[in-house]
């Protein structure tokens, strides 16, 4: 076990010793503790348990907030948290209280800031697949082009912690699948409501993207998500199996439903300048898993730490931050959410690779990180609360408004 830092008098008097990855009961935070804090081990709903508790770490001891939750109860599920459209943002809390969720975390890395392309508002878009209530809602974007710390080795954007209609977490990979066809022939579709689409390539744009502007898509290569925008682009709108409209640039507005916009960059543009007012196009897509044979009704992305019990190679071990994480055990029937606080006095939290010794430590077999830094938050219900409450200090001072997150349902 490593030695906790030494820590001020102040400090220690708010703390109570425990073993590595025991329980601290009812412990008091350092600065405003969260509102009606939660004691060790107490029952958020059948089958939904919260507990908090400290971990010793390299960097310094930092404190942990744990949902455990019974996927084998029939009345318990969990799902995507997401604003209503993939370009959104919106805070944990919100998007709980809005679904009626009894728990949740934030979920994957996002589209946060575009300082190096001037004049480009982010889109809020998360980085990877994004399957909510059984509904394909995105797909992932490059790897060159994602946010977030590097990819340990052998992992990428399509990654993806879901969880299959037998009601059993997996880690999997989900790839885009997918073809425009037009009178001169079928053309691969190569993106699904993404902030940034491959180069050369063409990317379908739906209902669910939102409003936000599409611009950002044609922006940075597959290697470099700084890279000048591309000056070479086409969007054609289809509605009813015919193109509707036709535009030289990225355009923005809410997509009505039963409405596809397809925006092509570089090759993708000029195949796509070759369709004029009421050709015939149809435009099909769907996610395809890498290992499950079971429809998935919730995934997100992130990326894979811990594997069949095994820390996967190459991990970060130098760079601690408050994180989240999501594991399993029990052959994905029950998943470990685990959100660390990010008070000033625990603010130091984990290495990646000491993320997934904790995830193992508390019985994972398998486990993924998602956002961390200011965006990591649990939220939890009390019975009859007409709110959530949060139970962790996100480090930023206050909830920071994210793409999307893992909710937590129990009926009855």
């Amino acid at each position: 076990m490593t030695r906790p830092r030494r820590r001020s008098a102040a400090g220690r008097a708010v703390l109570t010793v425990v073993t590595a990855f025991g329980v601290l009961a009812g412990a008091a935070l350092a600065g405003a503790a969260p509102a009606g804090a939660v004691p060790a081990g107490t029952t958020i709903a059948p089958g939904v348990t919260y507990r908090q508790f400290d971990l010793p770490a390299a960097a310094g001891t930092t404190h942990a907030h744990l949902l455990t939750v019974d996927l084998g109860n029939p009345r318990v599920r969990v799902d995507l948290l997401h604003p209503g459209a993939v370009a959104a943002r919106a805070t944990v809390s919100k998007m709980a209280n809005a679904a009626r969720a009894v728990a949740g975390v934030n979920g994957d890395f996002f589209d946060i800031t575009e300082t190096q392309h001037p004049g480009v508002d982010p889109t809020g878009a998360s980085v990877g697949p994004a399957v909510a209530n059984g509904r394909v809602l995105k797909a992932a974007v490059p790897d060159g082009q994602r946010f977030g710390p590097a990819l340990p080795p052998g992992t990428d954007t399509e990654d993806v912690l879901g969880v299959g209609t037998d009601h059993r977490a997996r880690l999997d990979r989900l790839t885009l699948a997918g073809s425009v066809t037009t009178p001169a022939g079928s053309l691969p579709l190569k993106g699904l409501n993404q902030y940034a689409l491959p180069e050369n390539s063409i990317g379908a744009y739906t209902s669910a993207w939102g409003s936000a502007s599409r611009g950002r898509a044609v922006c940075g290569t597959d290697t470099d998500r700084g890279a000048g925008c591309g000056a070479e682009t086409y969007e054609v709108t289809v509605r009813g199996g015919r193109v509707v409209s036709v535009a030289g640039a990225p355009g923005s507005g809410a997509i009505p439903a039963g409405t596809t916009v397809l925006l092509g960059r570089e090759e993708g543009a000029r195949r796509l300048r070759e369709l004029a007012v009421g050709d015939a196009v149809s435009v099909t897509h769907r996610l395809v898993a890498a290992t499950s044979r079971v429809a998935y009704v919730f995934a997100l992305g992130g990326f894979p730490v811990l594997r069949d019990g095994a820390p996967l190679a190459g991990l970060n071990d130098t760079t601690s931050a408050v994180r989240t994480v999501v594991g399993f055990d029990d052959g994905g029937r029950r998943l470990l959410i685990l959100a660390l606080d990010g008070a000033v006095a625990y603010r130091s939290g984990l290495t990646v690779a000491e993320e997934a010794a904790a995830m193992r430590s508390l019985g994972a077999t398998d486990a993924f990180n998602l956002d961390g830094g200011g965006s990591s938050e649990m939220v939890t219900r009390g019975a009859g609360a007409a709110a959530v409450t949060v139970r962790n200090h996100p480090s930023g001072g206050a909830e920071r408004p994210v793409a999307n997150g893992v909710g937590v349902f129990a009926t009855g």
